[in-house]
């Protein structure tokens, strides 16, 4: 799912459900990983580990020995030298993007699941522009819940934005515009998919020697998940 939104050159190994579980929670965590979840509850722990064990199978797809990943600054993942990332994980869900620094500047991944936000959150996130934009969308295409796509967009930009920046995004720093693949007729949101541009609202990160003013992005809805990425590319 998530591999689909994503350059070749990036990495992506997915677990789903149960199965996934069974197929990546089991794997033993290193030291220094057990110490962060020593007294997690088992839904923390799984997770914490199942992702990982993701992050591992990609750095060894890439050809790097598998290794700790630690969170460092504001919690962002702590990548081999010579790759850069994102995880994300939500019920039923984990995954891990990786590719080699020379390839991109720098990922985002999020994903979630495809259902309303809870009451107020989307006040609290959506710039008032956004918020009229989501309306319009959900007018037409009421089988997407754009208020949750619109919360992952966000928290794919920051994971994309916080390793150029070392720096934190607020919500109300990027202004993002989501768009359908098409205008086809309402149906199942299923296989749904589009795109997405981030208006940064604040001094973009140089990259390349360029300053750049936004993001952009790509999302789908499939297994009643929907997921977003971002990619920054070296200029």
């Amino acid at each position: 799912m998530i591999g689909a939104l994503l350059p070749e050159s990036v990495v992506a190994v997915e677990a789903f459900g149960e199965e996934g579980v069974r197929e990546f929670g089991n794997a033993p965590l290193y030291p220094q990983e057990e110490a962060l979840v020593a007294r997690a509850v088992a839904k923390r722990r799984r997770e914490f580990t199942v992702v990982r064990s993701c992050a591992r199978r990609a750095m060894e797809k890439l050809g790097v020995p598998a290794q700790p990943v630690l969170p460092g600054e504001r919690g962002a993942p702590q990548w081999p030298d010579g790759l850069t990332g994102s995880m994300t994980h939500c019920e039923g869900y984990c995954a891990a993007a990786l590719v080699r620094a020379a390839d991109l500047a720098s990922l985002g991944i999020d994903a979630e699941p495809h259902e309303p936000l809870p009451e107020g959150v989307l006040s609290a996130v959506a710039l008032p522009a956004e918020a009229e934009r989501i309306g319009r969308l959900a007018a037409g295409r009421p089988e997407v819940y754009w208020d949750r796509l619109l919360f992952s967009a966000k928290e794919s930009v920051y994971k994309a934005w916080f390793p150029l920046t070392r720096k934190w995004l607020d919500f109300s720093e990027a202004d993002i515009d989501l768009a359908p693949a098409s205008a086809s007729a309402t149906g199942p949101a299923e296989g749904t998919e589009g795109v997405f541009r981030a208006r940064l609202l604040v001094p973009g990160p140089v990259v390349g020697g360029h300053r750049l003013g936004h993001f952009d992005g790509r999302w789908s809805v499939r297994r009643g998940l929907l997921a977003t990425a971002v990619t920054v590319h070296h200029a």
